[in-house]
Order: C-alpha cells, then structure tokens, then sequence
C-alpha cells in the first residue's frame, strides 16, 4: 500500500523517537576482554604460566654521557625535592624549554628513573600483550634494550603505573599484576622473579599495581599485604627473602608505595596500606620489625606518607577521606604514635593522587576535587592547616604531579602544559607556563637528572632541557 511521502516522514519520526527512548549509551561500549580487541584471546590454561625472565631485546640506543640521577619514586631522598646543585632556567623562551625528544608509550601512568645516562621505564605492550622494563638513552630517548614478560592486562585507567627502583647493578619493577623482577641495570639480564599474588597472597589493588619498590642498601623493599606479610626485603643479588614484617591485622595492598625515613634518630619504613599506616624498623639489627600499626579506614589511598617534622607524619587520602597527622614518640618498647588531628578535604591538605611535598616547615600539594573552592588548585599550607596561599581559581591542575628543584616548583596539569614557580617567594609567583604534551591524563610523576626534566601523558614520555642560559 502507498502511503506517500508525509507518511513516510511520519513512520520514519516515530522509528526515530523510539530508538531515542530505548537507547543505552552502554550499549557503544565494547567489553576490553580478550578477542574483543583486534588481538587473539589468551589461553587460560596458560595465563598462569608466566615466565618473568620473558624476553631479551637488544637495540641501538647508548647510555647518555649526561649528569644527573632520579633512581626511585620521589627522587633521591625520597621526598621530590632534587638534590642536584645543577641550576635551571628562571625563564622560557617563547614557545616553552627545547623538548627534547618524545616517544610513544603504553597506556598508563607509570614513570621514569634515571641514572647513568639511562632511563628505565616500567611499560606495558598492548600488541604484544607483555610487561616492559625498557632502557633508554636519556641523550635522545632511543631504547638500548627491554625484557618483557606475556601477561594479558585490560585497560583499566592505563595499565602500567609503577617507577623502577634503580641502583649502579639492579634495577627492580612491580608489573600492573604485582609480578617484582629484578635485573642488571647494565645489561638487562634476568636475576629474579616474585609472583606476590602466588607467593604471599597479595590481592591486585583496584586499578592494579602503583606501588613503586625501593632498594635500600642492595635489598629491594616490598609491601605484599599478604596473610602472613605486611613488607619483604629481598635481596637484590639472590632474590632471597631477608626479612618479613607480619599483617596482623591484615591489611590490603594500596595504591601508595613504601617511604624510608629517620624519625627520633631511628630508620624505619612507612607504608599506608589499605587499613592503616605501619612504621617498620630499617635498622640493620632488627629489619622488618613491626614498630607501630595504625588503622585508618580510607578506602582509597594512592599518597604515600609524608615526614613533616623531626617526630609527625603527614598522610592523606583522596575521595573525602582527607588527611590526618601523626606523632611518634619514644616508647620502652621502642616506639609509639599518637592521632594529633583527623582532618577533611575542606580543612586541610588533602591529595588524591599524588604525594605532597614537606619544605621548611609547610606542606605543598594539589586539592582533591572534594576540596570546595581550593579544587585542583596548588597550595602551601602548615602543618596545623593554616593555608599560607593557593594558586587561585584561574590555576588549577587537576590530578597532576610536581616536584621542587633549584627553588623552582614544576607543576604539570591534566593535559601536559608545565607551569613554573618560583619556589623562594611567599605566594604563587610565576616563571613560566607552556604546553608540552598536547594530551590527557597526565598524571605520572615528574623525574628531574641534571637539567632534563621526564614527563608523560597517557601515551608520551619526553624529555625536556631545563639548564640555566637555555631561556635564550
């Protein structure tokens, strides 16, 4: 039957509104599982056979002649404040610092060491579908070699987020499924594999591994969460267990990583785990020893803890929890702490993701989202919680990482633009601003050796010349 062109415009209206109304916008979004992805699935049978001394590749890159070393997350002294007397531009040229070289990475957020001319990245394959611990020449960016392991990773917010731990023979990796493996940082030979999921029962995190290890004194210190231990230290040449802390509380693998620090004279390790905040002993004659266990109960907590003083420490939480500050004391069984205050987001620093930086007695941060009209700005505040200044309502950052050098914070934003402050005076005081990356998610933190500052995006890592008598 013909029923002309006003019919036909009449069905075709209501075919349209019906579709309107049955939509779901989850129905565009396929699943990241395998096979469904342009790549073939992965036997299951097989995905618990992995092989961590994987496979050997040899490129072209050579070792940078260039100074300056960044071995582990925060930097030298664990605290992303650089070290290193080599002194940066106060200015940029128009356009931004000389970008020095840029190469592609896999999704996520994990980030560069230094040292020697190297820099070593914890990556992830998406072809291959394989962890990579890559070196690079900090030169020019060309890799010198990677071993990878097959493992199948899905997208969850990227995958790989962990930094390396790298010393003069080893460097250490935790992989997105909590698999460490050690390997000579000359050459890349395979020394050692721990599965901690296998091993020690540890439970992958959420948005899997961001723990980054730490390698103290040639022993790579761990935090498995697992039944029956809280931290490991292995030893980097064997790949034996040196010492176990217990969890008797049971505690969960978090997103934060393991700090070293001296309080009362004394060096221990503080970790936030998912339950709590523990101090365990670093002393040589009693390794491992658990001193103090705190519960906290914040469901999420990507920062790591934070030496504010001779005797407190700072911790903070994203997604409402907010931040606390604690006080140890010398106790006749070694050591104690105390709560001094329990803080939310709109009374106190409090960081999501990255971990604020303590500097002469004030504490140095982004806000969380939660944090009322500080969002996403910088900030200093004390220690009590007193705001000192903030950034401003036309300066935010999102989730992205700083760091303090040469009495200059460097701040990189969401999308890869890098700002420059002049650390030396009281308020926001800007050098520079320019545009490096061009992308999103830019959240993983920044490695400064010598004058060359490493930053990535989602998908980027480059390599940025910040030397004094650059700016021209």
């Amino acid at each position: 039957m013909l029923i002309g062109l006003p019919g036909l415009l009449v069905f075709a209206g209501m075919a349209a509104l019906y579709s309107w109304l049955v939509y779901h916008p989850a129905w565009l979004l396929e699943a990241e599982v395998p096979g469904h992805d342009g790549r073939p699935a992965v036997d299951p049978s097989k995905a618990a056979q992995i092989n961590l001394a994987g496979v050997f590749q040899k490129s072209d890159g050579h070792p940078a002649s260039l100074p300056g070393a960044w071995t582990s997350f925060r930097g030298p002294a664990a605290s992303n404040i650089a070290t290193d007397p080599t002194s940066l531009a106060d200015s940029w040229p128009e356009g931004g610092p000389k970008v020095v070289w840029k190469v592609p990475v896999g999704d996520g957020y994990a980030a560069p060491t230094v040292l020697n001319g190297c820099v070593y990245l914890m990556d992830y394959d998406v072809e291959k579908r394989a962890d990579a611990v890559r070196c690079l020449s900090l030169e020019d960016g060309k890799e010198i070699w990677r071993r990878s392991y097959d493992i199948n990773i899905k997208r969850n917010h990227g995958m790989s987020r962990t930094i390396p731990a790298v010393t003069d023979r080893y460097v250490v990796t935790v992989g997105p499924k909590c698999h460490v493996v050690c390997l000579d940082a000359a050459r890349g030979d395979f020394r050692w594999g721990i599965d901690l999921t296998k091993d020690f029962g540890t439970e992958v995190p959420l948005w899997y591994s961001g723990q980054c290890p730490f390698i103290d004194n040639d022993v790579a210190v761990i935090a498995p969460c697992g039944a029956s231990a809280l931290l490991i230290g292995v030893a980097c040449e064997t790949g034996k267990v040196l010492w176990q802390t217990p969890n008797p509380r049971g505690w969960k693998m978090s997103h934060s990583s393991v700090i070293p620090m001296t309080l009362l004279g004394r060096k221990v390790y503080l970790y936030s785990a998912l339950g709590g905040t523990a101090c365990v002993s670093a002393e040589p004659d009693s390794s491992g020893k658990l001193l103090w266990d705190l519960p906290w109960d914040a469901k999420v907590v990507a920062p790591s803890p934070v030496k504010a003083g001779e005797d407190l420490i700072f911790v903070t939480a994203g997604y409402g929890k907010g931040s606390r500050l604690l006080k140890v004391q010398a106790t006749a069984g070694g050591m104690g702490v105390e709560v001094v205050y329990d803080k939310t987001p709109d009374q106190i620093l409090s960081c999501e993701q990255q971990t604020p930086i303590f500097h002469e007695g004030l504490l140095y941060g982004i806000m969380p989202k939660d944090a009322g009209a500080l969002k996403g700005q910088f900030v200093c505040m004390k220690p009590d919680g007193t705001t000192v200044w903030s950034s401003g309502a036309d300066n935010r950052f999102g989730l992205g990482p700083f760091l303090l050098a040469d009495g200059k914070f460097l701040i990189l934003d969401d999308e890869g633009a890098l700002t420059m402050l002049d650390a030396t005076k009281p308020g926001y005081s800007l050098l520079g601003h320019a545009e490096i990356l061009h992308g999103h998610d830019a959240w993983g933190p920044l490695a400064l050796a010598g004058s060359r500052l490493l930053l990535r995006d989602m998908n980027n890592l480059a390599c940025v010349e910040l030397g004094a008598g650059t700016a021209s």
